[in-house]
């Protein structure tokens, strides 16, 4: 299968790949808009004239970027909290061109639930973007060539999804494998959708925006910032030559939720807003899709875990 190319190179901004594209009256949603990659997400696509929800936890903190960016608006939105997803999706009126996914934790220290009893990493990153697409998929069916962006990482190469235990119930918590596999399963997740909603028009991709200063990282330990270069001994933090900005770390999604470069691509991986080559996962790999990020079998095996728990 070939590969989706695009001309951006991997310090392109979410701006300029999306540069002369014309959104006029195409309506999106940004969760986790109100900060970090979102906030660049929304800027960009709002910048290309597009109306752009921002569903964040806390409104009042987006309320800066909605009385910048005309066209905006901040609703609430819990995805760690399936009864506010749904509260959101009862809400929502008129067709959905693109859904980002952008809104996430990252390594949460001791192993948390939400309200359902679900492991946090898994319930927010996953189930409850999961959710959310099932949700909205009338409003996107209603919209015409509509997409969903899922955000992954890296960290998918480290890990395929647990079936056996996904929240670590038998094995003890890991705060960097639940990430990787809720990361895995956002991929998971974009295969589904192109297998189960292609006949409604929507197309699903996921990608990794890359290594990138945001509260996402807020808590990493002070010894994996100085593993990684991105903080000295005093505990400063550093910026090393493979980190971007927020503004070029948004940019694959940005791609993905509006350029035409990717028009009738769906169930793909991208980084660097190129399509990534499918790998063999482990420790050492350092760019690609794992083989078991893009199994069409395990897709179709965690929405069938998943269903039950969304409905």
């Amino acid at each position: 299968m070939k590969l989706t190319t695009t001309p951006f190179g991997t310090r392109a901004t979410a701006a300029e790949v999306i540069d002369g594209v014309d959104l006029s009256g195409r309506r999106m949603i940004v969760t986790g808009g109100a900060s970090g990659l979102g906030t660049e997400t929304v800027r960009a696509l709002a910048g290309a004239g597009a109306q752009v929800t921002i569903a964040t936890r806390n409104p009042a903190i987006a309320q800066p970027l909605v009385e910048e960016l005309p066209g905006t608006r901040a609703v609430a939105l819990d995805l760690s909290d399936l009864d506010s997803v749904r509260a959101f999706c009862a809400d929502w009126r008129g067709p959905v061109d693109a859904l980002v996914a952008n809104a996430g934790v990252m390594m949460l220290p001791t192993r948390q639930v939400n309200a359902q009893g679900w492991e946090m990493q898994l319930a927010t990153n996953h189930l409850g973007h999961f959710a959310l697409a099932a949700g909205l998929r009338p409003a996107l069916q209603a919209a015409e060539r509509p997409r969903v962006v899922l955000l992954s990482s890296g960290a998918q190469l480290r890990a395929g999804f647990d079936f056996d235990d996904p929240q670590f119930d038998r094995q003890p918590y890991d705060p960097f494998l639940a990430y990787a596999r809720s990361k895995t399963a956002d991929v998971l997740l974009a295969v589904g959708i192109s297998r189960r909603w292609a006949e409604y028009g929507i197309s699903a991709n996921a990608c990794a925006p890359g290594w990138i200063h945001t509260n996402l990282t807020r808590h990493m330990d002070a010894a994996t910032l100085r593993a990684l270069g991105a903080m000295d001994a005093d505990g400063n933090l550093l910026t090393p030559d493979y980190y971007k900005t927020p503004a070029q770390g948004a940019a694959t999604a940005v791609l993905l939720a509006a350029s035409p470069f990717v028009d009738g691509v769906t169930g793909r991986y991208f980084e660097d807003n190129q399509e990534a080559e499918v790998v063999d996962g482990g420790p050492e790999v350092m760019a690609g899709v794992a083989k078991w990020s893009v199994d069409p079998a395990a897709a179709d095996r965690l929405w069938e875990l998943a269903s039950p728990l969304t409905d």
